[in-house]
């Protein structure tokens, strides 16, 4: 099952260990197997996973940085297609694999044809994050069915996402208010409708955040 979380702080103002340790921790259940953390040199990023080890148990730990260390990733789901993306890229690129995960794969897919032409070409369920240290983005994707969770928002200055909303809201210092409207949207048509962007941000195809 996997979970993933993460924070973004383009001010600077918020040393972000506790914080993603405390996220990390309720998504304990997700991935039993193995826990990792990662954060950016300038403090602004703090990405964390928990993993259930399904495809190559001996690699694919998380977070993960790409060959020329531009991306780093956390990811939740399954690429059905990762075989075939792998030889495409096997194809035109000498690449030195560490496993067979569907991570790394994807991941070098982000780094050679870049984020959005990546996404496109897979099939499979997924929710991810990646990092862009080059351009200073986050990246936030999630399959085209919604299968996989994820859930963001700002909080004050800082972006937030997991898996779950409980580490949102641990992330959040437990101080989350229901919006009663937002419930209302939900239950008469099943989602969030725009064109309210602080109601809409629940889950997303593609999101990209600039520092």
């Amino acid at each position: 099952m996997c979970g993933v979380c993460g924070i973004f702080d383009p001010s600077q103002k918020t040393k972000l260990n506790s914080q993603l340790d405390s996220m990390v921790n309720t998504l304990r259940h997700r991935g039993p197997d193995d826990c990792g953390i990662w954060f950016s040199l300038d403090g602004r990023v703090a990405l964390g996973h928990r993993r259930l080890s399904v495809i190559d148990c001996s690699a694919g730990k998380q977070p993960m940085e790409s060959k020329c260390g531009r991306y780093t990733i956390v990811y939740n789901g399954e690429i059905y297609n990762y075989q075939t993306i792998r030889k495409e890229l096997e194809q035109d690129h000498s690449i030195r694999w560490d496993g067979h995960s569907d991570t790394e794969v994807l991941l070098e897919a982000i780094s050679t044809w870049g984020f959005e032409e990546a996404i496109k070409s897979t099939n499979g369920m997924f929710a991810l994050a990646v990092w862009d240290k080059k351009h200073k983005q986050l990246l936030l994707a999630r399959d085209r069915l919604g299968e996989k969770p994820l859930y963001y928002g700002w909080f004050g200055n800082q972006f937030v996402f997991a898996s779950e909303l409980k580490a949102i809201y641990e992330a959040c210092n437990r101080n989350l208010q229901l919006d009663d409207e937002a419930l209302t949207l939900f239950l008469r048509f099943s989602y969030i409708p725009a064109p309210s962007p602080e109601r809409a941000t629940v889950t997303s195809l593609l999101a990209s955040f600039e520092t």
